[in-house]
């Protein structure tokens, strides 16, 4: 990760202002914030998420004492998986009743943090809870189960009762949220998936399942099981296999789990915006299973 240069730090260096002004005129330098500056090649190779974490680092380097990093900007700070949420402004609580605002590149929120802060690298973040909660307040619900989901994977025994009890505007609706994630969900494409599962009336599934066969032998791991019916779902995130081989082995894979007696529907990516498909796929292989002689229901 390219790290941002301040001014401070190259004036002690014995750099001078009329050499970073010269530096940004040759394109050397871009100039992220005042007094803050990055190697403008190292910019240009970054991803969106990438750039937006240079901008909130930049920013936390220069807030006052109550403030924080927070919402979408907390959570690029934290590592949590993004999904299509905004990134073009740095999100700051700060840390009062009033004075919130949005300028074209910065928005912040007022309202107390109420000791919810922790450090990142010098930089005072939101805590985890707060951060998904406060997002579960102000996105969509597919926005915030990706990061929600991604939080409690990364931290498990994460407690939100805190942040959660609190009224503020869209509370509600966090609480809803908060309630149904699982950090079993191993990628933005499954927590997707669980939630269109949820819409479309299908019981939840177990997640993460190992399958193994009737003497024990490993046979695979799979990202959704309905034990009551014996129907596996594989969420496919991957557009294309880069190797034949790659193809083969999961051929294997799907033929072993179907050797078992096992259903297995898949769906991919742009499935997950016309689930319909899915859900027909689903009742198929359910239909299947019911009319199978051996399987009693």
């Amino acid at each position: 990760m390219a790290e941002p240069l301040f001014r401070r730090d190259a004036l002690a260096a014995g750099r001078t202002d009329a050499e970073l002004r010269r530096a940004v005129r040759r394109g050397d330098l871009a100039r992220l914030t005042p007094g803050v500056y990055l190697d403008n090649e190292g910019l240009r190779h970054l991803d969106d998420v990438g750039r937006h974490t240079i901008y909130a680092r930049a920013a936390g380097a220069k807030l006052g004492p109550a403030a924080a990093i927070s919402h979408i900007s907390a959570a690029v700070l934290h590592g949590f998986d993004v999904w299509r949420t905004d990134l073009g402004q740095v999100h700051v609580t700060n840390g009062r009743d009033a004075g919130g605002y949005r300028s074209e590149t910065r928005d912040v929120h007022a309202g107390r943090l109420d000791g919810d802060v922790v450090e990142l690298d010098g930089v005072c973040v939101t805590s985890p809870a707060r951060t998904v909660v406060d997002l579960a307040r102000t996105v969509s619900e597919d926005e915030a189960v990706v990061i929600g989901d991604s939080a409690l994977r990364r931290y498990p025994d994460l407690c939100f009762d805190g942040p959660l009890d609190v009224p503020r505007t869209g509370i509600a609706a966090a609480r809803r949220v908060v309630g149904f994630l699982d950090g079993h969900s191993e990628s933005p494409g499954e927590s997707l998936s669980r939630l269109r599962l949820r819409d479309s009336g299908i019981p939840d599934p177990d997640l993460q399942r190992t399958i193994r066969t009737p003497g024990g032998v490993f046979v695979a791991r799979v990202d959704f099981f309905w034990e009551q019916w014996g129907i596996i779902g594989e969420f496919d995130g991957m557009v294309k296999y880069e190797e034949v081989g790659d193809v083969r082995a999961e051929k294997r894979r799907e033929d072993a789990l179907r050797d078992l007696g096992f259903e297995v529907v898949r769906w991919t990516w742009p499935e997950l915006f016309r689930f319909e498909t899915v859900v027909a796929r689903f009742g198929r292989a359910l239909r299947r299973i019911r009319s199978a002689p051996s399987q009693t229901l």
